[in-house]
């Protein structure tokens, strides 16, 4: 039976009859090689590492595959290390730096598919360099779904021929700062940070190293490869504030996880709910910045005139109001920004003053911010001072149940 699937379907993985059952068991190793010699922002983030890793040696079991970004605001923070360990633990690795469009298209187009870990991404995405990278942007970007292909022209003797490249492949990268809005929507994203004093880690030696992570990496892959055949007609449960492209990132990660089962469908749907979380805050400029801070200062308030409005958004310590090019927010400015969302200044009566109401600016809210999660169903503290989900038992998060979001109150 092994034998009759690899000759009938070419896309699953060959099968090993000895391929450990236990997919939880082989997730916790692969975990603790994370943990051993990388400090993760969170445990979250690191179960999505975990997680990525497994989907990578079933790529062909998906629609779509996450690209994995290890980003930091400064050098130093542990993101080629991160990339380092992951290079162990997937299939058929190829670790890169600043590599021209031409190599990448012809790469990623090999019958191996290599798993392609890209180094320094910021001296592509960089201010002074994107300008000159949009090919590898395009190309990252398509190769994010099956079936995906680059199309160039190709000069063969006198004449100019059309091909198609593959670019479906597993990505992952690493770099300073940001990605392009294209690739980090499509992307789990893990924001490094250097190590604090007390944060210890086991020194990496490739050399010492590496077998043991390829023993994991083999274990990982026979286990994933076995369970093709069901990833591939999987429709994980998804947390109901992961949706549209985030869904797409995290729908193949949810279906891995339920695979191995154990503590991994809970682990998974935590940090689904936690990087999202953490992603939709992130995105957007200083449009969706303005709407949400708007948020912030409107409270329950039904209107805010306009000279009230610039004083609460000026006196937000953690936002640009007081100071854009030299000079703070004025109406006009205001003004400006709103409209861009159908949002104006009205004459309000009660206060006699133009100004903004509340009913204008809803609907730009729930379209472009995401809505705060409801409170959960509180148990009684422990003795050890943990509050409970009364309905799932899980841990609040901390003022969600990271199994239903809350749902549950």
């Amino acid at each position: 039976m092994v034998a009759l699937i690899g000759k009938d379907y070419p896309d699953v993985p060959d099968i090993d009859p000895f391929a450990p059952q236990d997919g939880a068991a082989v997730l916790d190793e692969v975990d603790a090689l994370l943990t051993r010699f990388v400090v993760f922002p969170s445990e979250e983030a690191r179960h999505a590492v975990a997680l990525w890793c497994a989907h990578a040696h079933v790529l062909d079991a998906f629609e779509t595959t996450p690209r994995l970004a290890f980003l930091s605001p400064e050098p130093g923070s542990g993101k080629t290390r991160a990339l380092e360990i992951v290079e162990l633990l997937v299939p058929r690795p190829v670790l890169t730096v600043n590599a021209s469009p031409a190599y990448l298209i012809r790469r990623l187009a090999d019958e191996d598919r290599p798993t392609l870990l890209f180094d320094e991404i910021d001296t592509v995405f960089g201010p002074k360099a994107k300008k000159d990278n949009e090919d590898v942007r395009g190309l990252l970007n398509s190769g994010y779904r099956r079936g995906a292909t680059s199309g160039r022209c190709v000069v063969k003797r006198n004449s100019v021929e059309i091909e198609e490249f593959p670019s479906f492949a597993a990505v992952a990268l690493a770099g300073l700062d940001d990605l392009p809005d294209t690739i980090g929507t499509r992307s789990v994203i893990v924001r490094m940070r250097r190590r604090a004093p007390s944060e210890r880690v086991a020194p990496f030696r490739r050399r010492l190293h590496e077998v043991e992570g390829h023993e994991v990496r083999d274990r990982l892959g026979s286990w994933a490869g076995s369970r093709f055949l069901d990833l591939s007609d999987a429709w994980p449960e998804l947390p109901a504030s992961v949706q549209d492209r985030d869904a797409d990132v995290w729908e193949p990660l949810l279906a891995i996880a339920d695979a191995a089962g154990g503590r991994w469908p809970d682990l998974a749907r935590v940090a689904a709910v936690s990087l999202v979380s953490q992603s939709q805050g992130e995105r957007g400029g200083l449009g969706v910045k303005l709407l949400a801070d708007l948020r912030t200062v409107f409270e329950d308030r039904d209107y805010m005139g306009t000279d009230e409005i610039l004083d609460a958004l000026s006196a937000l310590e953690e936002s640009p109001w007081a100071d854009l090019k030299g000079r703070g927010l004025d109406a006009r400015g205001l003004a400006w920004r709103l409209k861009k969302y159908d949002v104006a200044p009205k004459q309000i009566k009660a206060i006699n003053r133009k100004g903004y109401r509340r009913d204008d600016l809803h609907d730009a809210w729930s379209r472009y911010l995401p809505e705060p999660l409801p409170s959960p169903r509180k148990s009684e503290t422990s003795e050890t001072g943990e509050t409970r989900c009364r309905l799932h038992g899980s841990d609040l998060k901390p003022d969600a149940c990271v199994t239903c979001e809350g749902i549950a109150s």
